[in-house]
């Protein structure tokens, strides 16, 4: 197969971890016989620095000419003014919007050799394996909003139409039909008309899916149970901000921020992969950043924009593999137990995945 790939390394850490995710898609192409052609530009803080826009021109044009996109991370304080008119997360809402990617898919996995750096019981974690489907182009983060007068005063608007729901809970439910065969639907819907709105027309979709069990929950009550009781779940499907603040709550799960991965998906196969973490201005620059969400990233790219399925699950048991065999980066080590570099963690996931062929 051949394909082109973009890679956004974006700011901090992303710049490290990016350059392990595309080693080992460049193993996988070498071990399958695929050409992947990589093809780099600027994003976030560092396209604002050389070009004043977080998603300049030059950028656009070369993702808009490749199969899929390889995001690391955007930000940092030098560009964390929350009242700046230029900020590197506006890069990241045009992206998506100018792709049309509304359907955020967020797997989380709790590894059981990682257990203990979850807040907890080990029996807590057994059987952990949740996907989430957040809606990415609708509601606060896109809709109306207003600064009113001097300042004293500011709306966001929650704005959803029937289509937006159906599109996304349609590719939540296709999701769980390869799963469990479980949905639940995360809202708001006994004080905002937005998620009656959102229920209602979920409701309707799950009529077209009888193989699925559909229930409903409440955002408040599902953060508690998340953790009260993570291993219920199989596909949860919820609107932007809901899901954008419960993934990371659910990352702790899986022992870290560092570990979970993302695709951001529209009507093709066309799509943007990233972890779900940030640019971690604190650890950037010493080699010590969790690389595992990016490869992760990777092998979700392989599946969903490329369709290679065989070469995705053998990346994702590759890190398996290199876990089983304690590899460990500072965040995941053992107390007193030497941890490895980003780039060291790498190339245990290399040779993990040359071992599997």
């Amino acid at each position: 197969m051949q394909a082109t790939i973009t890679v956004l390394p974006g700011d901090g850490i992303g710049v490290e971890v990016m350059a392990i995710a595309v080693a080992l898609l460049k193993d996988v192409a070498a071990l399958g016989g695929h050409t992947f052609t990589f093809q780099e530009a600027l994003f976030g803080g560092c396209a604002i620095d050389a070009a004043g826009d977080p998603f300049p021109s030059e950028t656009r044009q070369l993702c808009e000419n490749c199969h899929a996109i390889l995001l690391g991370a955007v930000g940092g304080p030098k560009w964390s003014d929350p009242s700046a008119e230029v900020r590197p997360e506006q890069g990241l809402l045009r992206l998506r919007q100018h792709f049309g990617l509304f359907a955020n898919l967020r797997p989380v996995r709790a590894y059981p050799m990682l257990a203990r750096h979850a807040p907890l019981r080990a029996e807590l974690l057994e059987g952990v394996d949740m996907l989430f489907v957040r809606e990415l182009t609708g509601g606060a983060y896109f809709g109306p909003r207003q600064e009113q007068g001097d300042g004293d005063s500011a709306y966001d608007t929650i704005l959803y139409t029937v289509p937006e729901v159906q599109r996304v809970a349609r590719v939540a439910f296709r999701a769980a039909q390869g799963r469990r065969k479980h949905l639940t639907s995360v809202d708001k819907a006994n004080v905002l008309a937005s998620s009656r709105l959102w229920r209602r027309t979920v409701e309707q979709v799950a009529a077209e899916f009888p193989d699925v069990r559909a229930d409903h929950a409440l955002v408040d009550s599902f953060a508690m149970q998340l953790i009260r009781t993570p291993a219920r779940f199989d596909v949860i499907v919820t609107e932007n901000m809901f899901g954008d603040i419960l993934t990371d709550e659910a990352a702790i799960l899986a022992g870290s921020l560092g570990m979970l991965p993302s695709a951001s998906l529209g009507e093709g196969t066309f799509g943007v992969y990233e972890p779900i973490h940030g640019s971690a201005p604190d650890i950037a620059g010493k080699g010590i950043a969790n690389p595992t969400g990016a490869i992760l990233s990777a092998a979700l790219l392989l599946r969903h924009s490329l369709g290679l399925h065989q070469e995705a699950a053998a990346l994702e048991l590759a890190v398996q593999r290199a876990l089983e065999a304690g590899a460990r980066t500072a965040d995941i080590a053992e107390p007193d137990a030497p941890a490895l570099s980003s780039a060291e963690f790498g190339e245990r996931v290399r040779a993990a995945l040359r071992q599997l062929g």
